[in-house]
């Protein structure tokens, strides 16, 4: 099977991706979420403005990665802005891009996980998690923990693609097959994905990024917990939050009602955006 994938693969271009950006030197992971920041906002924005999100709050941005995109809040006004990050590697290229951007007096990296967090209890104003509910390893802790470090009538905004998304493996740095993940097993898609990636400078970095082993010694992919549609709706209907707005953004407009179908949205759904009021 792993040959068969590997065939197939060659059919597809891949995506353009800030790991490969980064390998090819055309530009860093937070210059690359610096110019997305913009985009990882734009579907809030059907229901809020900039301003409301941002100007003169006290902000967190969880999964924050290389915080390019965190800095770009900065840059609207923020009071303050904390990027937490479980891989503390991505910290020096944060602080540097900040210092580029002049937003090193309102920026701050925290290097830890998104359940347990160092903060006080209501400490901010707006909670960002852009990307990240996929792959946190217990999302209901991280929203319990979310409402606890929230201003009472604070916002948390969070969207991400659901796990049948045509991406929704997070493996297109090396496979462009879209759903590849529902035509392979996660055997053939690991064994495929170390085979692509094993021989470009961060091949190893990205293959213990990607995949970890269970108890049993079983690998699998380790930063992803392969969130639905239906799993994220029931974990925010089981928090404390208010629901202010919920969509669901589909893959295309020509997909808009095909993507309302309960058989079909896990497929066709390419955002899940909620905005949650403490």
């Amino acid at each position: 099977m792993q040959k068969l994938c590997m065939t197939v693969n060659k059919f597809f271009k891949l995506p353009v991706h800030p790991f490969n950006l980064n390998n090819e030197g055309k530009k860093t992971y937070a210059e690359w979420q610096y110019e997305k920041g913009i985009e990882t906002i734009k579907f809030y924005l059907k229901h809020t403005d900039v301003d409301e999100m941002f100007k003169d709050k006290v902000v967190l941005d969880i999964g924050c990665g290389a915080a390019g995109k965190t800095i770009f809040y900065a840059s609207k006004g923020v009071e303050k802005i904390v990027g937490v990050e479980i891989l503390g590697k991505y910290k020096p290229e944060a602080e540097e891009l900040a210092r580029k951007y002049g937003m090193e007096s309102k920026f701050e990296f925290v290097s830890a996980d998104a359940s347990s967090t160092p903060f006080e209890d209501e400490y901010f104003d707006t909670i960002i998690m852009n990307d990240a509910m996929e792959h946190v390893d217990e999302p209901e802790k991280v929203l319990k923990e979310c409402y606890r470090i929230l201003k009472k009538n604070g916002r948390l905004y969070l969207n991400f693609p659901p796990y049948n998304h045509p991406y929704g493996a997070h493996l297109s740095d090396a496979i462009g097959m879209p759903w590849v993940h529902v035509f392979f097993g996660e055997k053939t898609l690991i064994n495929t994905y170390r085979e692509l990636v094993k021989d470009l400078p961060d091949g190893n970095e990205r293959i213990e990024f990607r995949i970890g082993k269970k108890a049993d010694g079983t690998e699998y992919f380790s930063y992803i917990n392969k969130m639905t549609i239906k799993r994220a709706k029931q974990i925010i209907g089981n928090s404390d939050f208010k629901v202010e707005y919920y969509s669901e953004e589909p893959l295309r407009n020509i997909f808009r009602y095909p993507a309302k179908l309960p058989g079909l949205k896990e497929f066709l759904v390419k955002m899940v955006v909620c905005v949650l009021r403490k």
